[in-house]
């Protein structure tokens, strides 16, 4: 059993626990799950049949993550991205005029060229040339980011029009389920309790039968059914238009895509593999082309089963704050994502303040990396700062990263320090100020 599962996930008997493999797998897709709901109600702008972008969502996030579980052995989930859906629909779609079909075909083109750069190593030799300091800042960046992203989930934090953001009314409804969360699940790691924030997700989620949402009444956690038939993905499978693929526009569409996926991946790649210890001392992430190539191959698998471009999930972040290191916790949020398709009603029920609490925690657990950065030399702390604080201000990753890179080059090339810059840095730099002026 030992060597079948050595084989099959990377799981080494004396250092990983199956126990603790699976109950990562586990919570991981407890903090992701909100996609199954969120996916179809944004390709609902499109007339699009909610069924089957549910049923497009949940398969494209099990293929995605069984490639990653059973080919790259690592502990990350995959499901089409939050950020990268809003731009198929509200931008490509709705504001540049194109059909549903165009885009999903410019992901179909997107991850083919993913596919070629991932087996060339272009995103590995990319991912290398980031100096250590802004991998650190990336990490703890990271930490921030899905932090700040629970305590929206939660309603702790809410929009502001003069502020922008401010606390949100935490004496009721799903805010105060939020905090009760954070402290509970806070205890439970404080105790090293095993398994501590799947359970802390689930005595939230329970707790959430008794909190009333102040606008509606009804309980936080409220159960529709527990059983659902899979709807059918026909109607928008490999629904492609190729007569646009030698417009400009698909060029523009192809290429954003693109950028925000692969910054986006090589961001949680390399925040959450610092976590779980999967680097080396230059902070190089092992088996990193095999985690490239199981990302590619879920975006044509998701753009042929008629769902936006699929990517690694920061909240993976939380499989391996509880433990995750191998592939078999991703196997075990894949196996999920295979349940969701009956039991929608079911795990659909677990509203996003319980699963915040879950981030905030992990979030604390990623910030770790920002005390291997050198603050007292400006020519690194500068542009480390700005990748860490551009990542929840911005809500992006690929900006952070992007942003990250050319201000490293442009404060060191202006302090003099050329010496510091290597070519594919200067290369960089120069392709992503092009990105921001001319895509």
């Amino acid at each position: 059993m030992n060597k079948f599962l050595s084989k099959a996930f990377g799981i080494d008997a004396g250092k990983h626990s199956v126990r603790t493999e699976i109950l990562a797998g586990v919570t991981t897709f407890l903090t992701m799950a909100y996609i199954l709901a969120v996916n179809p109600s944004i390709f609902s702008a499109l007339d699009m049949p909610q069924g089957a972008v549910f049923t497009a969502t949940a398969l494209a996030a099990l293929i995605g993550t069984l490639v990653m579980a059973l080919y790259a052995k690592k502990p990350f989930a995959l499901a089409p991205g939050m950020g990268l859906n809003a731009f198929f629909v509200f931008t490509v779609c709705l504001t540049m005029g194109h059909s549903w079909q165009f885009a999903l075909t410019a992901v179909f083109l997107e991850g083919i060229l993913f596919i070629i750069l991932t087996l060339t190593k272009v995103r590995s030799w990319i991912l290398n040339a980031i100096p250590l300091s802004l991998k650190h800042a990336i990490g703890a960046g990271i930490g921030l980011f899905i932090a700040f992203i629970g305590l929206q989930n939660a309603g702790i934090i809410a929009n502001n029009d003069s502020t922008l953001v401010s606390l949100g009314d935490i004496t009721q409804g799903k805010a105060l389920l939020g905090v009760i969360g954070i402290v509970i699940t806070g205890a439970l790691v404080i105790l090293k309790v095993r398994g501590s924030i799947l359970i802390g997700i689930l005595v939230t989620a329970l707790i959430g039968l008794f909190i009333k949402d102040p606008g509606t009444g009804n309980a936080l956690t409220a159960f529709t059914g527990i059983v659902s038939a899979p709807h059918s993905v026909a109607p928008i499978f490999c629904q492609f238009e190729w007569g646009s693929i030698l417009s400009w526009d698909m060029l523009a569409v192809v290429f954003t895509f693109l950028f925000i996926d692969m910054f986006d991946t090589m961001g949680t790649v390399i925040g959450v593999s610092q976590k779980a210890g999967m680097v080396d001392e230059k902070g190089n992430v092992d088996g990193i082309d095999k985690m490239f190539m199981a990302d590619s191959i879920a975006t044509v698998c998701g753009a042929c089963l008629g769902t936006s471009t699929t990517t690694t999930y920061v909240e993976s972040a939380s499989g391996v704050g509880a433990g995750g290191r191998t592939g078999l916790t991703a196997f075990s949020a894949a196996a999920c994502f295979a349940l969701a398709l009956f039991f929608s009603p079911l795990f659909l029920a677990i509203p996003g303040a319980a699963t915040a609490p879950a981030l905030v925690i992990v979030g604390v657990m990623m910030m770790g990396p920002v005390v291997k950065i050198d603050w007292d030399d400006f020519s690194e702390s500068i542009p480390a700062f700005i990748t860490v604080l551009m990542m929840p201000v911005a809500y992006s990753i690929s900006d952070s990263i992007l942003l990250g890179v050319i201000s490293y080059v442009l404060l060191n090339a202006c302090a003099g320090k050329f010496k510091k810059i290597s070519p594919t840095m200067w290369v960089l730099a120069v392709l992503f100020i092009c990105k921001y002026i001319f895509i």
